[in-house]
């Protein structure tokens, strides 16, 4: 299975349970990218700050595919989230698209 997760609430408790079913899902052997979107851009500095254990292993494992640049300008925190190594997308108006995704067969999930 292909699941592509795009995580828009920037509620941090939410944001915890997508971790979690990120990592469930990797280490059930399937294929799992997040891409992080909307209000959740903002979650990223107290995450890393705070050295989350969820959202380190998840960085660590290499499953964020991408920060939306659009919604990191918006929300004041572009300058931050480009520091983090992680790509910056912007490809469909300034956000990550889904199209690509859905085209090499993922499942997408939006939350």
């Amino acid at each position: 299975m292909k699941v592509a997760y795009f995580a828009f609430n920037g509620k941090l408790m939410c944001f915890q349970h997508l971790l979690l079913n990120v990592l469930d899902l990797h280490e059930k052997g399937h294929e799992v990218k997040l891409i992080i979107e909307g209000e959740a851009v903002k979650l990223l500095k107290e995450l890393v700050e705070s050295k989350h254990p969820l959202f380190a292993k998840v960085r660590e494992l290499n499953l964020i595919d991408s920060i939306c640049k659009a919604c990191s300008a918006t929300l004041g925190v572009l300058e931050y989230n480009e520091t983090l190594g992680i790509p910056i997308n912007g490809d469909m108006n300034g956000h990550p698209p889904m199209e690509p995704y859905l085209k090499e067969g993922y499942q997408v999930i939006v939350l």
